[in-house]
Protein backbone atom coordinates (compact mmCIF):
# COMPACT_ATOMS: atom_id res chain seq x y z
CA UNK A 1 0.00 0.00 0.00
CA UNK A 2 1.25 3.45 -0.89
CA UNK A 3 0.75 6.64 1.06
CA UNK A 4 0.91 9.77 -1.05
CA UNK A 5 1.07 13.26 0.43
CA UNK A 6 -0.49 15.81 -1.91
CA UNK A 7 1.15 19.21 -1.56
CA UNK A 8 1.09 22.56 -3.30
CA UNK A 9 3.81 23.36 -5.78
CA UNK A 10 6.66 25.54 -4.62
CA UNK A 11 9.22 27.96 -5.97
CA UNK A 12 12.93 28.07 -5.15
CA UNK A 13 14.62 31.33 -6.11
CA UNK A 14 18.39 31.68 -6.54
CA UNK A 15 19.22 35.34 -5.91
CA UNK A 16 22.38 36.67 -7.53
CA UNK A 17 23.49 40.18 -6.60
CA UNK A 18 24.69 42.69 -9.15
CA UNK A 19 28.29 41.87 -8.19
CA UNK A 20 27.75 38.13 -8.77
CA UNK A 21 27.32 36.84 -5.22
CA UNK A 22 24.62 34.35 -4.22
CA UNK A 23 22.18 35.15 -1.41
CA UNK A 24 21.31 32.45 1.08
CA UNK A 25 19.04 32.61 4.10
CA UNK A 26 19.80 30.85 7.35
CA UNK A 27 16.61 29.22 8.56
CA UNK A 28 15.71 27.06 11.52
CA UNK A 29 14.19 23.79 10.35
CA UNK A 30 12.35 22.06 13.18
CA UNK A 31 12.00 18.61 11.55
CA UNK A 32 15.78 18.21 11.27
CA UNK A 33 16.55 20.14 14.47
CA UNK A 34 19.04 22.39 12.70
CA UNK A 35 19.48 25.90 11.35
CA UNK A 36 20.76 25.68 7.78
CA UNK A 37 21.75 27.86 4.84
CA UNK A 38 19.41 27.60 1.85
CA UNK A 39 18.01 29.51 -1.10
CA UNK A 40 14.70 31.33 -0.44
CA UNK A 41 11.64 29.23 -1.25
CA UNK A 42 7.91 29.07 -0.67
CA UNK A 43 4.68 27.45 -1.71
CA UNK A 44 2.52 28.73 -4.55
CA UNK A 45 -0.65 30.08 -2.97
CA UNK A 46 -2.74 31.03 -6.01
CA UNK A 47 -2.46 28.31 -8.64
CA UNK A 48 -5.15 30.00 -10.77
CA UNK A 49 -2.80 32.92 -11.47
CA UNK A 50 -0.95 32.28 -14.77
CA UNK A 51 1.98 34.29 -13.36
CA UNK A 52 1.97 32.44 -10.00
CA UNK A 53 5.48 31.01 -10.29
CA UNK A 54 7.05 34.40 -11.00
CA UNK A 55 4.94 36.13 -8.34
CA UNK A 56 5.85 33.51 -5.74
CA UNK A 57 9.54 33.75 -6.55
CA UNK A 58 9.55 37.54 -6.24
CA UNK A 59 7.49 37.35 -3.04
CA UNK A 60 9.91 34.91 -1.42
CA UNK A 61 12.91 36.94 -2.58
CA UNK A 62 11.51 39.96 -0.76
CA UNK A 63 10.02 38.18 2.26
CA UNK A 64 12.96 35.93 3.09
CA UNK A 65 16.01 37.70 1.65
CA UNK A 66 14.90 41.33 1.76
CA UNK A 67 15.81 41.82 -1.91
CA UNK A 68 14.08 42.49 -5.21
CA UNK A 69 15.00 42.50 -8.89
CA UNK A 70 16.76 45.64 -10.05
CA UNK A 71 15.27 47.55 -12.99
CA UNK A 72 17.59 45.67 -15.34
CA UNK A 73 17.43 42.38 -13.42
CA UNK A 74 16.16 39.15 -14.94
CA UNK A 75 14.22 36.16 -13.68
CA UNK A 76 14.97 32.93 -15.56
CA UNK A 77 13.19 29.58 -15.22
CA UNK A 78 15.48 26.62 -14.59
CA UNK A 79 12.64 24.10 -14.82
CA UNK A 80 11.10 21.94 -12.11
CA UNK A 81 12.14 19.06 -9.89
CA UNK A 82 10.44 16.70 -7.45
CA UNK A 83 11.95 17.11 -3.95
CA UNK A 84 10.74 13.76 -2.64
CA UNK A 85 8.97 11.72 -5.31
CA UNK A 86 8.82 8.63 -3.10
CA UNK A 87 5.91 9.97 -1.06
CA UNK A 88 4.68 13.30 -2.40
CA UNK A 89 3.56 14.85 -5.67
CA UNK A 90 5.04 18.21 -4.68
CA UNK A 91 7.07 19.82 -7.43
CA UNK A 92 9.32 22.85 -7.16
CA UNK A 93 9.99 25.46 -9.81
CA UNK A 94 13.58 26.72 -9.90
CA UNK A 95 14.13 30.39 -10.74
CA UNK A 96 17.41 32.25 -11.20
CA UNK A 97 17.10 35.92 -10.18
CA UNK A 98 20.05 37.89 -11.54
CA UNK A 99 20.68 41.48 -10.55
CA UNK A 100 18.97 41.59 -7.17
CA UNK A 101 19.24 44.63 -4.89
CA UNK A 102 18.12 45.33 -1.32
CA UNK A 103 14.37 46.00 -1.12
CA UNK A 104 12.90 48.91 0.74
CA UNK A 105 11.93 47.79 4.22
CA UNK A 106 14.17 44.71 4.15
CA UNK A 107 13.06 41.14 4.80
CA UNK A 108 9.51 40.37 5.93
CA UNK A 109 9.44 36.68 6.86
CA UNK A 110 6.15 35.01 7.71
CA UNK A 111 5.46 34.60 11.41
CA UNK A 112 5.93 30.83 11.09
CA UNK A 113 9.41 31.20 9.57
CA UNK A 114 12.55 31.31 11.68
CA UNK A 115 15.01 33.04 9.37
CA UNK A 116 17.97 34.27 11.38
CA UNK A 117 19.97 36.01 8.64
CA UNK A 118 20.55 36.55 4.94
CA UNK A 119 24.07 36.73 3.57
CA UNK A 120 25.87 36.94 0.23
CA UNK A 121 28.36 34.22 -0.73
CA UNK A 122 30.82 34.07 -3.61
CA UNK A 123 30.60 31.18 -6.07
CA UNK A 124 33.71 29.65 -4.45
CA UNK A 125 32.09 29.85 -1.00
CA UNK A 126 28.80 28.42 -2.29
CA UNK A 127 30.61 25.55 -4.01
CA UNK A 128 32.61 24.78 -0.86
CA UNK A 129 29.39 24.75 1.19
CA UNK A 130 27.78 22.29 -1.22
CA UNK A 131 30.90 20.09 -1.33
CA UNK A 132 31.28 19.99 2.48
CA UNK A 133 27.61 19.18 3.10
CA UNK A 134 26.92 22.49 4.83
CA UNK A 135 24.21 23.06 2.24
CA UNK A 136 22.11 19.93 2.42
CA UNK A 137 18.48 20.73 1.60
CA UNK A 138 17.00 19.31 -1.60
CA UNK A 139 15.88 22.71 -2.93
CA UNK A 140 19.28 24.34 -2.78
CA UNK A 141 21.14 21.27 -4.02
CA UNK A 142 18.75 20.88 -6.97
CA UNK A 143 19.10 24.56 -7.89
CA UNK A 144 22.90 24.36 -7.67
CA UNK A 145 22.98 21.18 -9.80
CA UNK A 146 20.65 22.63 -12.44
CA UNK A 147 22.62 25.89 -12.69
CA UNK A 148 25.86 23.97 -12.94
CA UNK A 149 24.51 21.60 -15.62
CA UNK A 150 23.22 24.55 -17.66
CA UNK A 151 26.53 26.42 -17.39
CA UNK A 152 24.92 29.30 -15.51
CA UNK A 153 27.29 29.57 -12.58
CA UNK A 154 29.06 32.92 -12.45
CA UNK A 155 32.84 32.60 -12.73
Amino acid sequence: MWTVAHRKGAVVVVPVTQDGNYLLVRQERIPIRATIWEFPAGQIDDTSDPDAVRATGLRELHEEAGHELSADGELTSLGIFFPSSGFTDEHSHLLLARGVVPAEGGARPDAAEAITECRAFSLAELTAMVASGEIRDANSLAAYARMSALGLMNP
